[in-house]
């Protein structure tokens, strides 16, 4: 039986206490991506399409530390970039960064987990990205001063943008729509490699006073129509820029293969001399 009374009152509470807002969010499946799309009449007439950069060290030593570096393409809108840094406190975050209208305090939650994240977004304009991502300009240039100095107040990690690689670009397709059976707008992206693999999030946001009543009507929602949730917590960050850092790691030279090609005839003679004995 699940507990309930003292044991749990206020809990939720607790977590999203200095918030502005809650987002929550579920991954689909690849398998049930194309049944999804169909269901909430999702196609490339109606949609948002961008493409997302990350910047990263080729080790992803920023997401390690909880930092994301991104800029994102808008077709036929503005472009921006994000940094965002989380679990944070938000009793520690200043009143400064807060007369910004694109900083926000959120809280990302899935099934699973609650954890707080600031992240304050920039216009880009128009061109930059492409530059930067061709290597015609640094990476340093999609970032405002003031962003730099958020990640160095409230992070307390100063970016070298000399270290950071281009991570990218992955192409998304963004829906907002709404369905009688969900109280809440609800979001759906699905994001696509290079290599062709693809992963959807469907996520609504809600005031943070609702934030009980959001996480289990959204999650009791998806199970009404069907979603079978994954339940491995992946997300789209991650899934993205570990394949795209796995590219960066250097191959093997030429000459450590014709190396070890050399080595490999001596070695399966001691292996046949070693069976003979």
């Amino acid at each position: 039986m699940q507990q309930r009374g003292k044991a749990t009152a206020g809990q939720v509470a607790k977590a999203v206490a200095g918030a502005e807002a809650i987002e929550i969010k579920a991954t689909v499946p690849d398998h049930q991506v194309r049944a999804a799309l169909a269901r909430f009449g999702l196609t490339t007439n109606n949609d948002e399409e961008r493409q997302i950069y990350f910047f990263d060290t080729p080790a992803l030593a920023l997401l390690a530390e909880g930092i994301v570096a991104r800029a994102r393409r808008v077709i036929g809108d503005e472009h921006d970039s994000t940094v965002k840094f989380r679990p944070i406190d938000p009793a520690k975050i200043g009143a400064r960064w807060r007369k910004y209208r694109d900083f926000k305090i959120e809280v990302d939650a899935s099934e699973k987990a609650m954890v707080k994240s600031a992240s304050f977004s920039m216009p880009v304009d128009k061109g930059v990205i492409k530059r930067v991502a061709g290597g015609k300009k640094p990476v340093k240039a999609l970032f405002t001063a003031e962003q730099e100095e958020f990640l160095t107040t409230v992070a307390t990690r100063k970016i070298d943008f000399a270290e950071l690689a281009v991570l990218g670009p992955l192409t998304a397709q963004r829906w907002r729509f709404e369905d009688p059976a969900c109280p809440w707008p609800i979001t759906a992206e699905l994001w696509q490699r290079e290599d062709g693999q693809q992963l959807m999030e469907v996520s609504i946001k809600a005031p943070i006073v609702q934030a009980a009543v959001a996480i289990g009507g959204f999650m009791a929602y998806l199970a009404e129509v069907g979603a079978e949730r994954d339940h491995s917590e992946q997300t789209k960050t991650r899934w993205a820029m570990g394949y795209y850092a796995t590219k960066l790691q250097p191959a093997p030279s030429l000459a450590r293969k014709a190396a070890a090609a050399k080595k490999a005839p001596a070695r399966r003679a001691r292996s046949k001399r070693a069976a003979a004995t």
